[in-house]
């Protein structure tokens, strides 16, 4: 291991930190400064913000003729926004999530992850699905501000007044949001940090994991899609911290959207024929995505939170998919027995939980609407 190495990943690490800081006291500033919601500046402004690294490393993965890379990169991204950093951000502090949220930005997520599965069964994401894809990205955008501009919407669970104010900050006591031009400032010197910090960090890694003889494949998989997903992953956790909870979800919500929309849909305009598609891509890698879109929905519509222990299964589906990715990149003697493990038992046994999960919730609701209505 080469001490420089070390030192990117150390320096990265301490970037993405102090990057993560002031991005989210930039943005959360600026929510209040122009009279809209930490969860649409978090949908809109720091979303595009922090996938700043998938957009770097996937228009130069496709001028340099690398569409495996640019592909895996976006899909692994979004695998690791929702598993790992949704789920370490609430093993932190349990998230709120709004009903817009749930009624809106979760769906339209889960329409462009199918979609993209959809556009990618020939093999290819070519100029008209990019510009599809795209569309859809814009069009939300749009909405989103609009929506955003009528009124800061308070997020299920969350009493009325308390709008995410920092540490310290006790109720009527909220300080004053710096400038508009001082918040732009912090979100701009927070970005260039992220993207400084993401790019040492997956640096050093790689040539740690290639002088260890990891293949290429597993990096790209793993240790790319987590690095350039780091960004996100220091923001929401320092959101979460500073009491933006709904900041840090739309966050994640927002970086998978954009990841797909802008991400993939950008560089398919620039790429002449098209952005290449393996079949490995399309028969495990997006559909796992989708999947994990999809276990988002029932786990934030019950109770309109994600708990600590859905956190903490989130985190642990990421490891499982993490290590059949290694195990089958390796052809590892325990690929068998592991899948056959994750296929019989445990993924099994997470739907169970989570539609036993969502038809407690819809019981309840049931029956707190059945008394309501009682005289």
């Amino acid at each position: 291991m080469d001490l420089l190495d070390a030192g990117r990943i150390v320096a990265g690490l301490v970037l993405l930190v102090l990057g993560g800081e002031l991005l989210v006291r930039g943005a959360s500033a600026l929510a209040r400064r122009v009279g809209i919601s930490s969860l649409v500046v978090g949908l809109t402004v720091v979303s595009a913000a922090t996938s700043a690294p998938e957009l770097a490393v996937t228009v130069g993965a496709v001028l340099r003729d690398e569409p495996g890379l640019a592909v895996g990169n976006v899909v692994g991204s979004n695998i690791v926004n929702v598993l790992l950093i949704l789920g370490a951000s609430a093993l932190v502090l349990p998230l709120a999530v709004t009903q817009r949220l749930v009624r809106l930005d979760l769906p339209l997520v889960v329409a462009l992850s199918a979609a993209l599965l959809l556009v990618s069964l020939d093999g290819r994401i070519g100029a008209l699905d990019g510009v599809l894809l795209l569309s859809a990205v814009v069009a939300h955008t749009v909405l989103t501000v609009v929506l955003g501009r009528r009124g800061a919407e308070v997020p299920a669970g969350r009493p009325p007044g308390e709008h995410g104010a920092g540490a310290g900050a006790g109720p009527g006591e909220e300080p004053a949001p710096a400038s508009v031009p001082r918040s732009v400032l912090l979100v701009v010197l927070g970005v260039a940090l992220l993207v400084a910090g993401a790019s040492l960090l997956v640096d050093g890694a790689v040539s740690i994991a290639t002088s260890l003889g990891v293949s290429s494949l597993v990096v790209g998989l793993t240790v790319v899609a987590v690095g350039t997903s780091l960004p996100e992953l220091a923001t929401s956790i320092i959101a979460v911290r500073r009491g933006e909870r709904d900041l840090a979800v739309g966050n994640v919500v927002g970086s998978n959207l954009f990841n797909i929309g802008v991400v993939l849909g950008l560089p398919a305009l620039i790429a002449r024929d098209g952005i290449p598609v393996a079949g490995a891509a399309v028969a495990l890698d997006i559909p796992v995505m989708l999947a994990a879109s999809v276990a988002l929905l029932p786990v934030a519509f019950t109770g309109f939170a994600v708990a600590r222990w859905e956190g903490a299964l989130f985190v642990g589906l990421y490891a499982a998919y993490t290590g059949y990715v290694v195990l089958a990149a390796t052809e590892h003697d325990a690929l068998e027995g592991f899948t056959l493990t994750m296929a019989w038992f445990v993924l099994p046994l997470v739907v169970l939980t989570l539609a036993a999960l969502t038809a407690y919730e819809l019981g309840l609701r049931r029956g707190r609407r059945d008394a309501g209505r009682s005289p």
